[in-house]
């Protein structure tokens, strides 16, 4: 009778248990689905530059090894280029280690001078579809250079960003590009400053 009793008691005590698990999970599964669905990404930074200079190393993606901070996640990344030279219908694809993952960039907008906006594709580690624009105003001394990505929040994405802050991951990468952009657009500057002889 008392092993009867404790069994019993034992059961009751793993269906409470499961039931409580199962509260928590619907309840974090109920919180992720309050989590904002569009995501904006987006710095700023005056490059030393003509907005023409500027341009120039956006507008072809043979010249993002020079600069983009997502060139050194993996030194033996798979890189290919297709369609247009630079500009609109110009293709990079990349497939590289876990912190590389894999995709592909699509120009669909270029203005010299002005503006480059690209199709982001990302397949691994997680796929999403992003569109990102790198915008160009002359400035004192230069040119000023917003970068911006714009996308939506899938279930996972929302479930990450309640233990990461994106914005503050991803905005450390565009700050350290338009660093690294600034200092090559200025020797190139310079270098076209220079008197012909």
């Amino acid at each position: 009778m008392t092993e009867t009793i404790l069994i019993l008691g034992s059961v009751l005590m793993i269906k409470k248990i499961a039931i409580g698990i199962l509260i928590l999970i619907v309840g974090f599964i109920a919180f992720v689905a309050t989590r904002p669905t569009d995501c904006h990404h987006e710095r700023s930074a005056r490059i030393s530059a003509p907005p023409d200079v500027v341009f120039a190393k956006i507008n072809d993606f043979h010249q993002w090894v020079q600069w983009s901070p997502y060139e050194k996640l993996d030194p033996n990344m798979k890189k290919t280029f297709e369609g247009s030279s630079a500009g609109v219908g110009a293709v990079y694809s990349w497939a590289g280690n876990d912190k590389a993952g894999e995709g592909r960039a699509t120009i669909t907008e270029s203005k010299p001078g002005e503006l480059v906006s690209m199709k982001l594709e990302f397949f691994k580690p997680f796929a999403a579809i992003c569109q990102a624009n790198f915008t160009l105003v002359p400035a004192e001394g230069g040119t000023r250079v917003t970068w911006s990505m714009d996308g939506k929040n899938n279930f996972m994405a929302k479930a990450v960003s309640i233990f990461m802050d994106m914005d503050k991951m991803i905005g450390k990468d565009f700050e350290e590009g338009l660093v690294n952009l600034n200092r090559v657009t200025q020797a190139d500057a310079l270098t076209l400053r220079q008197p012909v002889n």
